[in-house]
C-alpha cells in the first residue's frame, strides 16, 4: 500500500478532499473514451427487456485483449444536451434494470463483468421512485452477491450513494486517483450534519471519501494513477484487468461468492 500511494505523487501534488471533489466532478474521463481505449469490438446492447433503456448507463460485450468481457459504464454525457438527457449520470430504474439483465446474460455465458462507475446517485424524480427506484438498486446489489463470474469495479469520478453502490458490488473495488465513493454527497452531509451547506469542504475532509482515505481502510483494492496522457492510463488498466481477471478465474464458483460476500461482510 504504501508504495502504491507514494507513486502517485509521480503523477500529480496531493490534493485536499475537497479539491477532489471538485476534480471528480470534472469531465476528465468521458465513457465512450474509456470503452474505445480499454476494450476492443465492443458491441453495445440495449434496453432493460421492461420497456426502457436508460442512455445514462452503455453496456455490451467486448474483448478484454482475447477474453469476452460484458462492459457496463455510468455515461454523464458530453455536450449540454447530452448531460440533460442522461441527468449528469443519475440513472433511473430502468438503467438500473439493464444493467442486471447484462450482468445476468455474463453470467449465463461466463463472462466476467467489468463496471465504471461515475454518478452522483441514482435520479431523485418522482417517476423514478415511482417506477421503483429503489428496488432496482436493491436487486442489483443482490444480484450482484449470486453472480459466479468475477466481477470489477473502477469510479472513474463520483461514486456517489446507493446509485454507485448498485454498480460497485463486485470482487474488487479500483479508484481513479481523482475519484470519490461516499454515502451522499459533501453539500448533503454538510445539510444533514451542521444544517448548512456552505460547509461542504469542512465535510468533505471528515467523510473519507478519497481514494487515498478509501484504501488505507481496505474499502478499495486499487488506485488508478491518472495523466494527461490517456492512452497510458489506459493501457495501465487494461494490463491489471487482464491479470486481476486471471487470477479471479482461478477460483472456483464457490470461492468467488465465498470471496465476495466476505469482502462485504467485513465492513
Amino acid at each position: 500500500m504504501p508504495d502504491i500511494l507514494s507513486g502517485l505523487k509521480l503523477f500529480k501534488r496531493e490534493l485536499t478532499p475537497a479539491q477532489v471533489v471538485k476534480k471528480s466532478r470534472e469531465d476528465r474521463f468521458m465513457a465512450r473514451e474509456i470503452i474505445d481505449g480499454i476494450f476492443t469490438d465492443f458491441v453495445e446492447l440495449h434496453g432493460d427487456r421492461l420497456g426502457g433503456d436508460d442512455m445514462s448507463i452503455i453496456g455490451g460485450i467486448a474483448f478484454l485483449a482475447d477474453q469476452p468481457v460484458t462492459v457496463i459504464v455510468v455515461d454523464k454525457g458530453t455536450d449540454i444536451h447530452d448531460k440533460l438527457s442522461k441527468r449528469n449520470g443519475s440513472p433511473e430504474p430502468w438503467g438500473y434494470r439493464k444493467a442486471q439483465r447484462l450482468m445476468q446474460q455474463a453470467n449465463r455465458f461466463n463472462r466476467p463483468i467489468i463496471m465504471f462507475v461515475n454518478t452522483p446517485g441514482a435520479f431523485p424524480g418522482k417517476e423514478a421512485e415511482a417506477q421503483g427506484q429503489g428496488e432496482a438498486i436493491a436487486k442489483s446489489i443482490l444480484d450482484s452477491m449470486k453472480l459466479t463470474v468475477p466481477m470489477i469495479s473502477i469510479i472513474y469520478g463520483e461514486g456517489g450513494s446507493g446509485g454507485a453502490l448498485a454498480l460497485a458490488t463486485a470482487d474488487q473495488v479500483w479508484m481513479f486517483q481523482n475519484a470519490t465513493y461516499s454515502i451522499l454527497s459533501p453539500e448533503g452531509f454538510a445539510s444533514i450534519l451542521w444544517k448548512d451547506s456552505k460547509r461542504s469542504e469542512e465535510a468533505a475532509a471528515v467523510m473519507g471519501l478519497t481514494a487515498k482515505d478509501l484504501l488505507e481502510k481496505n474499502i478499495i483494492e486499487y488506485i488508478i494513477p491518472e495523466s494527461r496522457n490517456h492512452p497510458r492510463v489506459f493501457n495501465l488498466i487494461r494490463k491489471r484487468l487482464n491479470d486481476e481477471i486471471h487470477t479471479l478465474n482461478q477460483l472456483t464458483p464457490d470461492e468467488l461468492l465465498t470471496k465476495r460476500r466476505n469482502r462485504f461482510r467485513a465492513f
